[in-house]
């Protein structure tokens, strides 16, 4: 028996002995019952490359990239032979190549794609990971692989790269899909999940912001979109299960130039094949 939950923006089947595990340390100590949960919260799983991204794995020159901020080895994508590049950034638990579809659309349209495995996803080193190494990761590619023309990024990555152009990543558009926006809106229904009282919640909050230094909501998407003046194309699910369409919604009235694509019947992962989708995407970085 499981029960589905969200970690990281990534729909999830609990086992039945984590969540007793969870109660179990709830009823012992609420701190003990955060630090489980900080740790699951931090940890995503790798999953097998499905066939469909295999030729884009195959066919990019895959290299190791050492980022120093965070003394971490990545995997880097280089797919495609032209100068022109778009960075393209994976969601929690995904892969360098998930992307897959959108990627092949570039190449079509002249363009060579940049993407990376994130810190303890796919080939990269580690177990754990969070958000700012996402950032930092996007950060240290942009010197090493850059400029880039575009940004694409869905789920976890959308949020990312909002964040990173805030951090002066330089694009002269970004597309975001099923990106999710405020952190204590992720850590709630994450708990909520785990079937934890909400204040283990606001234990989680305190944890990580002590640990970072810096209120989390710092790096809500919404937060970081009302300091960026590029355009921005937001396409979200309106059945997305993952991250609920108020995302897309909120994240679009801070931004200063955003379009706003909202599809139905995709939910989270779907929308990153569907036919429409892709269309958009292309016509929005053409024009």
């Amino acid at each position: 028996m499981t029960k589905k939950t969200k970690i990281g923006n990534q729909s999830l089947k609990i086992p039945k002995i984590i969540l007793v595990t969870a109660k179990f340390l709830e009823a012992i100590s609420p701190k003990l019952a955060m630090l489980f949960a900080a740790k699951l919260f931090v940890t995503p799983i790798k999953y097998k490359i499905p066939k469909r991204e295999l030729h884009m794995e195959q066919k990019s020159i895959q290299s190791k990239l050492f980022v120093p901020s965070l003394k971490k080895n990545i995997v880097v994508y280089n797919y495609g032979k032209s100068d022109k590049k778009i960075l393209l950034v994976h969601g929690w638990s995904g892969r360098g190549t998930q992307l897959v579809k959108i990627a092949d659309e570039m190449l079509d349209l002249g363009y060579s794609t940049i993407s990376f495995d994130a810190p303890a996803h796919g080939k990269s080193e580690g177990k754990t990971t969070i958000m700012t190494e996402f950032i930092a990761s996007i950060l240290e590619i942009e010197k090493q692989f850059g400029p880039f023309e575009f940004a694409i990024g869905h789920s976890l990555g959308g949020m990312s790269i909002l964040n990173a152009i805030k951090q002066n990543l330089s694009i002269k558009k970004a597309v975001i899909i099923g990106s999710g926006d405020i952190i204590q809106d992720i850590i709630d229904d994450f708990i909520q999940k785990l079937q934890l009282k909400p204040k283990i919640g606001l234990l989680l909050k305190n944890h990580f912001e002590r640990n970072f230094g810096e209120p989390m909501e710092n790096y809500a998407a919404s937060f970081s979109a009302k300091s960026i003046t590029v355009p921005v194309l937001i396409i979200h699910d309106k059945n997305d299960d993952d991250v609920n369409v108020k995302a897309a919604y909120n994240i679009h009235k801070n931004l200063k130039n955003s379009s706003l694509m909202i599809t139905e019947g995709l939910g989270h992962r779907k929308i990153l094949g569907d036919s429409k989708v892709i269309e958009t995407v292309k016509e929005f970085i053409c024009n």
